[in-house]
């Protein structure tokens, strides 16, 4: 057995008297792949702040080769061999890929990315932001490298290129913490697991001795069973409410016609870079196009007027939640009530009293965890983030929904109620499109499933009877196109 490169001991840390860790234990041997798994909230979050030097613990004791660990100084954790590739891309986005990594394109090319090196990277996808963040953290020589959800915003050739990387540093004798919430890739690369829940310490595991549905049930409390599976039925849909016809944009999307009717969900599917996000940014006025019309109702929205769209009751809730959905450093209440301040007002001036109800009322209805709506958003989980987004958006009570990987980074449970949230809207009358690159949640949620391949639309599939094995086939490059009638 390999000995112990880093033991933690007991580890507390509270916010605002809220315990986020409550006497956790646990040990990363050398060489190890280490998964860190527990839904949103659980402290995991915490915990990697402590690694990485941002955050001290209230008490308990971290030791890295038997010697103290240097906790609250990020220099220092770096120095001692600790890398962080965290969930949200970290990189400057002003600075082209060469100025983000300091050493250059020998990195990506380990990754399998094929980069443009002078191009801001905050004009690139989120992915290939993604690639750029591990590439940076990877130019480290380390020796304990902890990977927070590194593949929630990867295609699946990406993810491969990843995992195989991951396993090339356990024979490289370079220890991983792995925290995911996708559990296939768990079983896939990881020794052993540790599972915390609201803070504390669960179990920790040889994942050659558990399961997928037991590692669920100690995230959790419950069996896998109660929180997956297709929808039910909600019964006949309703009007049209969005209208798109040939909406064309050159070198992006070309000829994109659909529909979306009151009481349904119409899931996007296709690979990373099909152009799915762009046609929901042009649709939501975000981004201009070079042709085509989008109608909600009987009203068609100008080109990029985002203020139309929203007036029309259109709302948008992006890939990117960081930097594109909300404020961080504005609180909970603040960012929550940021959609809907005009219907606040009163002469000019913001009733405080309204805007906590309705505050109030948004974390009750989505199980928003935080210590208080004060705090600062940047302080949530990514999970709690997630609800936080769409939160704001819902207070608008919108009559067409988009969603941009709305499970992004959200773990089994969280993502389960966000499924049933989906389909209760439905049910009330609202018209919801689905941008996701899960397939079981496209499966799981959808009424009728939209395929994009290189921009096009390649078919259309009914969402209750549809396969994994269908959607990939019009998906992938070498698939057929066609379409099943609505």
């Amino acid at each position: 057995m390999a000995e112990s490169l880093l033991r933690i001991t007991q580890l507390c840390k509270s916010y605002g008297g809220v315990r986020a860790l409550a006497g956790v234990s646990l040990d990363i041997r050398a060489g190890e792949v280490h998964a860190l798994c527990g839904e949103n909230g659980a402290g995991k979050s915490t915990l990697i702040k402590i690694l990485s030097g941002v955050a001290e613990p209230d008490s308990g004791s971290v030791l890295i080769d038997g010697q103290p660990f240097p906790v609250g100084n990020v220099r220092a954790a770096e120095a001692s061999g600790v890398a962080v590739v965290h969930q949200e891309s970290t990189v400057f986005p002003d600075l082209d890929a060469v100025d983000n990594l300091f050493v250059g394109r020998e990195l990506l090319a380990r990754l399998g990315e094929s980069i443009d090196m002078t191009r801001p990277v905050g004009e690139l996808p989120v992915a290939q932001r993604q690639m750029v963040a591990m590439a940076r953290a990877l130019s480290r020589r380390c020796r304990l490298l902890i990977m927070d959800e590194p593949t929630a915003s990867l295609s699946a050739r990406e993810t491969q290129v990843l995992l195989q990387l991951v396993q090339q540093f356990r024979r490289e004798g370079v220890s991983v913490l792995y925290v995911s919430h996708r559990l296939e890739e768990v079983f896939q690369v990881a020794d052993r697991v540790t599972v915390l829940r609201d803070g504390q310490l669960v179990e920790t595991r040889a994942t050659s001795g558990i399961t997928s549905n037991e590692l669920v049930r100690l995230m959790v409390g419950r069996e896998a069973a109660e929180l997956v599976g297709r929808h039910e039925s909600s019964g006949p849909v309703g009007e049209i409410v969005l209208r798109v016809d040939g909406l064309t944009r050159a070198g992006a999307f070309e000829e994109i016609s659909f529909t979306v009717r009151a009481g349904e969900v119409v899931g996007l599917a296709g690979l990373v870079g099909a152009g799915r996000s762009e046609v929901a940014r042009a649709v939501f006025g975000i981004d201009s196009y070079d042709s085509g019309t989008i109608t909600v109702g009987d009203q068609q929205i100008p080109q990029g007027n985002v203020a139309a769209a929203m007036a029309l009751g259109l709302a948008l809730v992006p890939e990117d939640r960081q930097h594109e959905g909300l404020v961080l450093p504005m609180s909970v209440g603040d960012n929550l009530s940021l959609a809907v301040l005009s219907s606040l007002t009163r002469c000019g001036f913001v009733s405080r009293r309204c805007e906590q109800q309705l505050v109030e009322r948004q974390i009750h209805d989505l199980s928003i965890k935080s210590p208080g709506t004060h705090v600062a958003a940047e302080t949530l989980s990514g999970g709690n983030q997630q609800k936080l987004v769409l939160g704001k958006w819902l207070a608008r009570r919108p009559r067409v929904l988009i969603l941009d990987e709305p499970t992004r980074g959200v773990d089994v449970g969280a993502k389960s109620q966000l499924h049933r949230l989906i389909r209760q809207l439905a049910r009330d009358g609202m018209a919801t499109l689905m941008i996701s690159s899960e397939l079981p949640e496209i499966l799981a949620v959808s009424d009728r499933i939209l395929v994009m391949r290189e921009g096009r639309l390649a078919g259309e599939l009914a969402g209750r009877t549809a396969t994994p094995e269908q959607v990939l086939a019009l998906a992938l490059p070498d698939g057929r196109e066609g379409a099943v009638s609505r």
